[in-house]
């Protein structure tokens, strides 16, 4: 799959429902058996995603001000500790408001 903004483009940057699902799972160009051996023990970061997170932080603002619910599922895989992908998140979208 194309990055988040990429596949919002191809929806010609429109949501279509009064919310949006965003889902963080394996990072782009890396298998699902790669990324489970990169992310375990799930205890950490095993590495940040920069553009995922951005993109991810768009997506949602976009959301909020088109007065639509954005809900963010966060997999372990995708950075190796989902709460503190979360975590880091949310403190980003507090610290923009």
């Amino acid at each position: 799959m194309p990055p988040l903004l990429q596949q919002h483009e191809r929806m010609e940057e429109r949501f279509t429902a009064p919310f949006t699902v965003i889902r963080l799972l394996t990072p782009l160009k890396m298998s699902y058996e790669t990324a489970k051996k990169r992310a375990a023990p799930y205890n950490k970061i095993a590495g940040e995603l920069s553009e995922m997170r951005q993109d991810t932080i768009t997506l949602a603002k976009q959301a909020v001000r088109e007065n639509r619910r954005a809900y963010v599922l966060v997999n372990n895989r995708s950075e190796g500790n989902a709460p503190s992908t979360v975590q880091e998140l949310a403190s980003y979208l507090r610290s923009e408001a």
